[in-house]
C-alpha cells in the first residue's frame, strides 16, 4: 500500500515536471499580461508615465462619450453578421464537393486550402488591387456586362461587403475541418437511409447534418472569435484609418489606434476587456444553444 502511494506521488510529480514549461509560459506570457491589462483598464496610462488609477472613467467614457466605440462595434457586428454565415455555408459547400469520388481530388483539395495559409498582408494587397474601382478585375468584368461597379473600399456603403467577399478567400481552413467531419460519417447510415427510400436531400438533412453538427458547432465558435478580431485586412487596405467615413473602423483597429496612435493604453485595455466579454457572451450562447442542435454520438450511447 505504501509502495503504491509513493509510486502515485512520483507519477504526479513527473507529470507536473513535464507540464511545467507550459505552466510557466502561461503564467508569464498569458495570465500575467491579462491580469495587468485588467488593472490598466482602470488607469490613465500613456506608456511613458506610470499608470494613474482613474476607476471606471475609461468604461464610462466608452459608453457615454465615444461615438467611435459605438461605430467600431457596429461595423464589427455588421461584418460578423454577414461573414460568419456566408463563411460557414461556403466552407461546407466546398467540403461537400471535395468529398465526392472524382479524379484529381487531392489536387483540388490542396488548391482550395492554399489561400488559407498565405500571409494576411499579401492577401490584403492582392484584394486591394482586385477591388480597385478604376483598374480592378472585378469592376472590369462588371463593365463587360454593362454594370458600373461600385467604389468598393472607397465607398462607405460597399467597404464592408467587399471585406466580407474577401473573407471567403480563407474558406479553405474551414473546408478542411468540414471534410474531416464528412469523412467520419459512417457509410452504413447512408445505406440504411437508401433502403428506407431517402433521396439525396433527405440523406443530407437527416444523416449528414446531424453527424457533422459538432464540426459545425466548432467552426461557428471559431468563426465568432475570428470575425470579432478582424484587423490585418482593414489596417492594410485603409492604411490604419478605418476609412472612408469610419466604414471600416473595426473594433480591433480602433483598439490599435487608441493604444499606438493616441497612446491611450489604459483606454485600449478597457476596450480589449469589453471585446473579451462580448466574445465570451456570444460563445456561451452558442454553447447553450448547442444542446438543441448538436448531436454527440457518445452522449447518445451513454
Amino acid at each position: 500500500m505504501r509502495r503504491s502511494s509513493t509510486l502515485l506521488r512520483r507519477e504526479a510529480l513527473d507529470g507536473f515536471l513535464f507540464i511545467s514549461p507550459w505552466i510557466i509560459g502561461f503564467l508569464l506570457f498569458t495570465l500575467g499580461p491579462m491580469a495587468y491589462s485588467l488593472y490598466a483598464s482602470f488607469c490613465d496610462w500613456d506608456m511613458l508615465h506610470p499608470p494613474r488609477w482613474v476607476g471606471l472613467t475609461n468604461y464610462r467614457q466608452m459608453f457615454t462619450d465615444d461615438f467611435r466605440f459605438a461605430k467600431s462595434l457596429g461595423v464589427t457586428l455588421k461584418y460578423s453578421a454577414m461573414a460568419l454565415p456566408l463563411g460557414v455555408v461556403t466552407s461546407l459547400g466546398i467540403a461537400i464537393l471535395l468529398n465526392q469520388k472524382v479524379k484529381g481530388l487531392t489536387f483540388f483539395r490542396a488548391i482550395y486550402y492554399i489561400p488559407a495559409i498565405l500571409p494576411g498582408v499579401a492577401v490584403a494587397m492582392l484584394w486591394k488591387w482586385i477591388f480597385n474601382p478604376e483598374s480592378g478585375v472585378i469592376n472590369l468584368l462588371l463593365g463587360r456586362l454593362g454594370i458600373n461597379g461600385p467604389g468598393w473600399f472607397t465607398d462607405p456603403a460597399w467597404a464592408v461587403p467587399a471585406l466580407v467577399i474577401m473573407s471567403l478567400w480563407g474558406a479553405g481552413a474551414g473546408m478542411i475541418i468540414y471534410l474531416a467531419g464528412l469523412q467520419s460519417v459512417p457509410t452504413q447510415l447512408y445505406e440504411a437511409a437508401e433502403i428506407d427510400g431517402a433521396g439525396a436531400w433527405m440523406k443530407f438533412r437527416s444523416v449528414t447534418l446531424p453527424m457533422i453538427s459538432p464540426t459545425i458547432f466548432f467552426n461557428v465558435v471559431m468563426g465568432i472569435i475570428g470575425s470579432f478580431q478582424v484587423f490585418t485586412s482593414a489596417f492594410v487596405i485603409t492604411g490604419g484609418a478605418g476609412s472612408p467615413a469610419y466604414s471600416t473602423l473595426f473594433y480591433v483597429l480602433y483598439l490599435y489606434q487608441k493604444a499606438f496612435n493616441y497612446f491611450a493604453m489604459g483606454y485600449a485595455c478597457a476596450l480589449a476587456w469589453v471585446l473579451f466579454l462580448i466574445i465570451l457572451t456570444l460563445t456561451l450562447i452558442v454553447f447553450w444553444s448547442g444542446k438543441h442542435w448538436v448531436y454527440y454520438e457518445a452522449e447518445r450511447k451513454g
